[in-house]
């Protein structure tokens, strides 16, 4: 299996993102056993070290840029910020061959990243990706979390049909001549970006061998019932079912992708009780950047209470 780094160069001078850069070595078994030593994952470290956590987990195909408007804030009311960028994402290491990358070597690599930092009492935000890998997470490590915000994002267990929006959106992830990174943030996002800032989503990827981590993650959404992932999913919803510590819901009013999913989450999860769930407005898939502000001014009043 062949791992690429992504020139350096390439993330100098990226709009407001210029967090210092800090690495992990999360190679495990199977890596080691394809002959990949080290594998690393790249996070943001922001704020001070004896301040309340919050984990920002990003999702399909961005990488922590998506976050950074948030992350100031956060630190600003006294959190620190904990921001990785998913293996074959942003600045982290990149297998070139999609069969690299399968729903349990993510969580493999997030789990073994939260071990080696340590992390406990985890205020979590997740969106997209960042649901279907930290939710089962929290579920199945629940002790080390003390409280959940889920913003556009779902666990699918394939017992219903995912939408033909979908299954296209499948389709040309595989068979896109030019996959471009920039204008699919772009699309799923309400407001216009500037073009340095669809500059900065494309920064990961200097051409196609890089692009085998986003090419690959919607193929690995359990959308039939016999995905071997829709039913350890079922096994993670059983455990949310009786997950007590507050979860609230963020979700926002223009993304067809997640539409509705908010009310599953309240209705079966315990934590969401007498919570102040918010639809927020104007908001596209990417809330971060469309309501990035109002969206972490929620999540930090949800913490803090």
């Amino acid at each position: 299996m062949q791992v690429l780094e992504t020139p350096p160069e390439r993330f100098e001078n990226l709009p407001g993102y210029s967090y210092q850069a800090h690495y992990i070595n999360v190679a495990g078994q199977w890596d080691k056993s394809q002959g990949v030593d080290e594998l690393l994952m790249h996070y943001v470290d922001f704020g001070y070290k004896d301040d309340p956590i919050i984990l920002m987990l990003h999702g399909e195909p961005s990488w922590s840029y998506l976050y950074r408007h948030m992350i100031d804030y956060a630190v600003e009311a006294g959190f620190r910020v904990i921001a990785p960028d998913l293996i074959g994402f942003g600045k982290s290491h990149k297998y070139e061959e999609q069969e690299a990358y399968t729903y349990a070597h993510h969580l493999d690599w997030l789990n073994q990243f939260i071990d080696q930092l340590s992390l406990s009492n985890i205020n979590l935000i997740c969106q997209d990706w960042g649901g279907l890998l930290g939710l089962r997470i929290l579920a199945e490590r629940s002790e080390l979390f003390s409280t959940c915000v889920a913003a556009n994002t779902f666990l699918p267990t394939g017992d219903h049909h995912p939408g033909q929006d979908f299954l296209d959106w499948q389709q040309f992830s595989q068979s896109s001549p030019d996959f471009n990174i920039g204008k699919i943030i772009q699309r799923a996002t309400h407001k216009d970006l500037i073009e340095e800032i669809v500059d900065a989503y494309n920064a990961p990827f200097p051409n196609e061998r890089y692009k085998a981590g986003p090419r690959k993650f919607p193929m690995l959404v359990p959308i039939s019932p016999d995905d071997p992932e829709s039913n350890n999913n079922r096994l993670a919803w059983e455990k949310l079912k009786q997950f007590s510590k507050p979860f609230l819901t963020a979700f926002s009013d223009k993304d067809p992708i997640t539409a509705g999913g908010e009310k599953v989450f309240q209705k079966l999860i315990p934590g969401c009780n007498k919570q102040n769930h918010a639809l927020l407005k104007d908001g596209g898939h990417f809330l971060q950047e469309d309501v990035g502000e109002e969206l972490i001014r929620l999540a930090i009043q949800f913490y803090k209470n």
